[in-house]
């Protein structure tokens, strides 16, 4: 089958290489899109810790099903979104509800080779029917299943103030389902160009360069910037009684000033990956015509032709929302 492996840091190829084995439990599927994740740029520059090379990149994926699953759900031929999040479903978290956190969590092209290629073998379970949505679409629902996750995870309710700090693909999705949930949205970045993609996703939402004098009053404050200086000083934005939320997980230590975070009751979460609640609820919202595609899709390119198109973007990544890689 065709493939695509960052066989190290800077150096992508497109290749061949052997159809993946069956395995009991899992099911064939021939990948149709592929999103482009800050990981996979991350993966290209060499800046993703614990990662062995060569890798096939690619999480967040649609695919069709190759046969039929043993529940009945899926069919052969149906879409499907694929959940990249492999757990072990015996640890604390997975045994709570919470695989999102498993302990032992394995990331389709991170962990394991993912979906830059013509077909996959994956659990089941982590397969879920995208209905009427377009291949396109449903490449989609991962990654802005993380930011539905961490609106929902906040408990924000409607009508109250939230500030979303980061204008990129996650920022935005945050941005988006704070929206949808009924919130009045803020988004910041230190980039006018990625707040003025942001606005063609997130109409309702207020955009605003970052600046140090604006006040702090707002009832949640989400941080989506992946840079740990930016977290540690998102708190000065958040209301009295606040929750200040962290989509971004990067090396480095959260350190605030007790004081600060004291006098506010702050309530601190952070927020990783996505349940299939927030991948069914990512759906329902497209189905409902709630979610720009076109809009979030702004660049698209084929498996032979990412090994140009992939570099480009990574170094350029402020004119764009979300690359496809389209089978």
């Amino acid at each position: 089958m065709r493939v695509l492996v960052c066989d190290e840091p800077g150096r992508l190829t497109a290749t061949t290489r052997p159809r993946p084995e069956d395995k009991p439990g899992h099911l064939r599927v021939q990948i149709a899109a592929i999103g482009i994740c800050g990981t996979d740029y991350h993966i290209y520059g060499g800046n993703q810790p614990y990662l062995a090379y060569p890798r096939v990149m690619g999480h967040e994926l649609s695919a069709r099903a190759m046969a039929d699953s043993t529940d009945g759900r899926i069919r052969r031929g149906d879409l499907v979104v694929v959940n990249p999040y492999l757990t072990c479903g015996t640890c604390h978290a997975c045994s709570i509800g919470k695989p999102n956190c498993c302990e032992n969590i394995a990331v389709l092209g991170v962990h394991t080779d993912g979906g830059m290629c013509e077909e996959i073998v994956v659990p089941e379970g982590n397969l879920y029917p995208a209905n009427d949505l377009t291949p396109k679409a449903a490449a989609m629902v991962e990654f802005l299943a993380i930011g539905a996750h961490g609106v929902r995870r906040s408990a924000l309710a409607e009508a109250t103030s939230a500030l979303i700090v980061g204008a990129g693909p996650i920022g935005v999705g945050a941005a988006l389902f704070a929206s949808i949930a009924g919130a009045r949205v803020v988004l910041r970045d230190t980039s006018a160009n990625r707040l003025a993609l942001a606005k063609a996703i997130v109409p309702s939402a207020t955009t605003e360069l970052v600046s140090e004098a604006q006040p702090a009053v707002y009832e949640t404050v989400f941080d989506a910037t992946g840079n740990i200086d930016a977290m540690n000083a998102g708190l000065k934005w958040l209301a009295h009684g606040g929750s200040y939320v962290l989509l971004s997980l990067v090396k480095g230590d959260l350190k605030f000033a007790d004081p600060e975070f004291h006098k506010r009751e702050t309530t601190l979460f952070a927020s990783r990956n996505a349940l299939k609640a927030d991948f069914e609820h990512v759906m329902d919202c497209m189905a409902r015509g709630l979610v720009p595609v076109e809009a979030i899709g702004t660049h698209r390119t084929t498996l032979e032709g990412a090994v140009e198109d992939l570099p480009k973007w990574a170094a350029d990544r402020g004119t764009v929302v979300k690359a496809l890689i389209e089978l």
